[in-house]
């Protein structure tokens, strides 16, 4: 937590409201992995920190509130994917290996952030533009990166120039992140983490490169 943190009627808070308001955050990320989003109240939040729900409405104004902050510090941590792909080689077993990485990025990052993501997804879906905007944060980081990389393959003839390099990168975006949040219904279906992984980043250097792997 960086920078000065304020009380909803904007007094700065000290050392020790800052430790208060940081654990009410880690107990309410605590039960959003165990509890549906809308079960989840005030008075549960603060009975499981340890204090009061006057103290939780001294730093948040709900809990949808407190949500968007875990969210929205969630989605900063979300922008280093860019890294997985930016600067990053497609040629031979180096463009394997950016595969892999980038799948292996994806999948671990939705598996750490499950819980919060899933009340993004949720409030995105429903039209809630806070929502909408810290997951195209996320989205975006790797998006842009991507279609920087598939022009950069085109200017060298290895893409065809009819590909539209912004709608190539959003699919496969799109298409990660919705794989990285359905990854439990993948074992349901009998496919194991140490399948889905190679296939997965399979389909993004075919799709990138048009080429089968070197690997």
């Amino acid at each position: 937590m960086t920078g000065q943190v304020r009380t909803v009627d904007g007094r700065v808070a000290g050392r020790r409201g800052q430790a208060t308001r940081q654990k009410l955050l880690d107990c309410l990320g605590e039960m959003l992995s165990s509890s549906p989003y809308r079960d989840v109240k005030v008075i549960d939040v603060a009975r499981k920190a340890g204090t009061s729900p006057a103290t939780f409405y001294q730093y948040f104004p709900d809990v949808e509130g407190a949500v968007l902050e875990i969210a929205e510090e969630m989605a900063k941590e979300g922008t280093g994917l860019t890294e997985l792909v930016s600067g990053r080689s497609w040629a031979g077993k180096a463009g394997w290996q950016t595969s892999e990485e980038l799948v292996d990025g994806f999948l671990d990052f939705w598996r750490k952030h499950d819980a919060i993501l899933r009340v993004v997804d949720l409030g995105a879906a429903e039209g809630d533009k806070r929502f909408n905007k810290i997951r195209m944060k996320i989205l975006n980081s790797v998006t842009s990166s991507l279609t920087e990389s598939v022009k950069e393959l085109q200017s060298k003839g290895r893409v065809d120039k009819d590909i539209s390099p912004a709608a190539l990168a959003g699919s496969l975006v799109v298409l990660l992140a919705s794989v990285a949040s359905h990854q439990k219904g993948f074992q349901s279906w009998g496919v194991k983490q140490a399948e889905l992984r190679p296939t997965l980043a399979q389909l993004v250097h075919l799709s990138v490169t048009g080429k089968k792997p070197t690997k």
